[in-house]
């Protein structure tokens, strides 16, 4: 990464959904209680969406539990609008005040205009007014765009947003990964945007979430889609030297069975986490990423790994590395429910200073690791 983990990549730094409501139901159609299900590509999917649009899949939750009173969410939706109204005061002058509601959990209301502010991407709308329109008129490298075709599909298929072949959301998502392709032609397309991208569309317009993108890829992920991927090689190194610290026991098991750490964290760091989550944890964490930077994304890694591995018999029952893989790729449930993993993350006992320490000892490693290649090769 061009920058250290604490600085630069977190900025210190709505479009409201409607609910539809007031038609009166026909006596034959489907409500809540009577919710039936079709069958789309072999799998038994809803035919009415949870509160996040899903039809189906992993990431459906159609009894979300509700953690916070109704009294309590309209008494924030209030903070937060005031918060915006006054946005820059709030980022000059009370920065804590808004990381502090933004660990709480933004309300869903006003949660797309919040992410807009939170990462500058408002900014990137006033100082580059009808670029966004030019741009999704342009054709784009074919290259590129053959590529996004080719993904479209893959981004959650079971969302009612991406769930039609070639519907507004599908155009959207083309639109918005083209656009970026040719305002950033040296990165060009990376399949690790589009789920990120998709994820934003189902908060905010195109416009808006093509900026947030932006500032996303610049600013937060700076340099993980560039060739090589060196500055994501170089957070593994970080988190995996964190983990040291977080979890001895699981960094002495990874590090026998000398699992190198791009092997179990790259998905989860390009994509930041929106493959992995269940929905109202990712919902949580981007509150926060969002609002502190990429640490937040090293913290959850270091609480999947030191809660995945780290129970008592779970090391035993990883022999070799495909096991240990495996326990990876498919966290247990209840390690990645919303309130565990914010309240972990709070509990970490990690400061600023231990991020930088690692990231500078990481990147001098780094360093003389090259400079002795060099030297070999003369």
């Amino acid at each position: 990464m061009a920058t250290s983990v604490s600085e630069g990549r977190g900025v210190h730094e709505t479009q409201e959904g409607s609910d539809g409501g007031g038609a009166e139901e026909d006596e034959g159609s489907i409500t809540g209680s009577e919710v039936s299900s079709v069958v789309n590509n072999g799998s038994v999917i809803s035919t009415v969406p949870d509160r996040h649009g899903f039809l189906g899949g992993a990431q459906y939750c159609p009894e979300e539990k509700q953690l916070v009173s109704p009294v309590v969410v309209l008494r924030r939706e209030r903070k937060w609008l005031a918060m915006i109204g006054s946005w820059e005061k709030y980022m000059d002058k009370n920065y804590k005040k808004v990381r502090e509601r933004c660990r709480k959990g933004i309300p869903a209301s006003v949660r797309p205009r919040a992410w807009l502010y939170l990462c500058s991407g408002h900014h990137l709308m006033k100082q580059h007014r009808g670029l966004y329109a030019q741009l999704a008129r342009q054709e784009g490298d074919p290259r590129w765009v053959d590529d996004i075709r080719k993904d479209l599909h893959r981004q959650f298929p079971y969302h009612e947003m991406f769930a039609q072949q070639e519907g507004h959301g599908q155009q959207d998502l083309l639109e918005v990964l083209k656009s970026f392709s040719i305002l950033n032609p040296e990165v060009g397309y990376c399949q690790a945007q589009a789920p990120i991208a998709a994820f934003l569309l189902m908060h905010m317009p195109a416009e808006e979430a093509f900026w947030c993108l932006v500032s996303i890829c610049d600013k937060y992920l700076s340099g993980y889609y560039s060739q090589g991927m060196e500055a994501l090689q170089i957070d593994g190194d970080v988190l995996f030297g964190l983990l040291k610290k977080v979890s001895p026991a699981v960094y002495k098991h990874l590090k026998k069975q000398k699992i190198e750490p791009i092997l179990y964290m790259t998905e989860w760091f390009l994509c930041v986490f929106t493959r992995t989550l269940p929905w109202p944890t990712l919902l949580r964490i981007w509150d926060m990423f969002l609002c502190e930077g990429i640490k937040v994304i090293f913290k959850v890694a270091l609480i999947v790994l030191k809660y995945s591995l780290g129970q008592s018999g779970v090391l035993k029952k990883c022999p070799t590395m495909y096991e240990t893989l495996e326990v990876l790729r498919s966290p247990p449930e209840r390690y990645m429910e919303e309130l565990f993993v914010v309240t972990q993350i709070q509990r970490l006992s990690l400061t600023e200073e231990d991020f930088e320490y690692e990231h500078e000892r990481q990147v001098v490693k780094r360093s003389k690791e090259k400079d002795k290649a060099r030297r070999k090769d003369r």
